[in-house]
């Protein structure tokens, strides 16, 4: 897959995408209105990367970590009022190596695709702890009173689960990267079942639910 170097990002906490899986959105602020129209009208791509938590001096602006995912506009709906409700498939994870000028109010990034070429093909060969992972999952909705459709989750593939729970897990923008980055899903699937396990018996954050979008 051909991919141009150029790419637009949508920086948004606790909100990453994995390749092959999915992210719905709500857009509502005019730069990312702008955003989705001109992807839209062409390569319908957009990338997902989180601010990194640095002391920003633009705020509206801030600083974002090096690693984040591209996806592509598979769904879209324009609302009368400008608003688009969309749905972004995960390509392939990248690393920043520039960030160009804001354009139409959103930012731009020079991104670099080598390192992840692996993501271009679904991952059935990293083994995992399956029974552990899901161990951990029953007590972690077990703590908050949460119920799962344990039979959907029993017929899910490694790399779809994984990176599902990955996604929609409240855990911290920090731990959300730390997701991200590991280098395959055996890996990911370690640091997911280790925050799983912290979330179930430490002091708590919200329950698992869609990120909010701009």
């Amino acid at each position: 897959m051909a991919l141009a170097d150029t790419i637009r990002i949508f920086p948004l906490a606790g909100a990453i995408l994995f390749p092959r899986a999915q992210l719905p959105l709500h857009i509502f602020e005019p730069r990312y209105r702008n955003m989705t129209s001109d992807a839209l009208s062409g390569d319908r791509l957009i990338a997902m990367i989180q601010p990194s938590g640095e002391p920003a001096a633009d705020a509206e602006n801030p600083p974002i970590f090096r690693t984040g995912c591209l996806g592509r506009i598979d769904s879209s709906e324009k609302l009368e009022d400008g608003r688009y409700n969309i749905v972004l498939t995960g390509l392939t994870r990248f690393d920043v190596v520039e960030e160009l000028p804001v354009y139409r109010g959103y930012r731009r990034v020079i991104a670099e695709f080598e390192p992840y070429k692996s993501d271009l093909t679904e991952d059935r060969t990293s083994v995992i702890d399956r029974d552990r992972l899901l161990q951990m999952l029953d007590r972690f909705m077990t703590a908050r009173s949460l119920r799962a459709d344990w039979s959907m989750i029993a017929k899910a593939r490694d790399e779809p689960l994984v990176n599902a729970l990955a996604m929609i897990c409240p855990f911290s923008p920090q731990e959300k990267q730390a997701l991200l980055e590991s280098t395959d899903l055996t890996q990911r699937c370690e640091v997911l079942t280790a925050l799983l396990e912290f979330a179930a018996f430490g002091d708590g954050a919200d329950a698992p639910g869609r990120p909010a979008a701009h």
